[in-house]
């Protein structure tokens, strides 16, 4: 087996590790969410039962004397910021519902951005990367071309796709690199 071959099969296990390791970062995230949003949840129960405490307050006051008027004012005051408080709070539920139900799809795509031909960072988009590299020195107008069948190392900067394959519940490249005559599946 040439070096050629052995460092490229390296290499693919590094990056199928910085995959895995992407996905387990997302499941983690998955996690957290769950977390928020029961803990969400939770709170926003305390929040109707304290809405539910202002308005029996409030049902109270009606029938009081001359402190009703400032209490009443305070107890609207405070319904007011519950029920607000409520509603961002529900807002939040839903947000969080949706984020935590969207998980990965078939086709979705990542992108490993690659300084040098070793990995820098992973991104939900190409478009991300690119921006990125502006923050290292790389022109934000610059023209990103296709890569061709250089090694990765060959590129200052380079942009690798991963699509989600549901099949492996990993990633995979996106584009392969054409075999080399001579070079098989080993």
């Amino acid at each position: 087996m040439s070096a050629e071959t052995e460092q490229a099969r390296t290499r693919a296990r590094e990056v199928h590790g910085q995959a895995d390791a992407a996905w387990a970062r997302h499941i983690r995230e998955l996690w957290d969410l769950t977390t928020r949003a029961e803990t969400a949840e939770s709170d926003a129960g305390i929040q109707r039962d304290h809405v539910f405490e202002l308005v029996a307050d409030l049902e109270r006051a009606k029938d009081t004397s001359s402190e009703v008027g400032e209490i009443l004012a305070n107890a609207v005051k405070e319904l007011s910021a519950a029920q607000q408080e409520l509603l961002l709070k529900d807002i939040e539920i839903r947000r969080l519902r949706a984020e935590l139900q969207a998980g990965p799809v078939e086709g979705q795509t990542l992108t490993v951005l690659l300084h040098h031909g070793e990995p820098h960072t992973i991104y939900a988009s190409r478009e991300d990367a690119h921006a990125d590299t502006a923050t290292h020195g790389m022109p934000a107008d610059a023209v990103w071309q296709r890569c061709d069948e250089r090694p990765a190392a060959a590129f200052t900067w380079r942009c690798e796709a991963f699509i989600y394959n549901p099949a492996s519940n990993g990633f995979r490249r996106a584009r392969m690199p054409a075999a080399r005559p001579g070079q098989g599946a080993a």
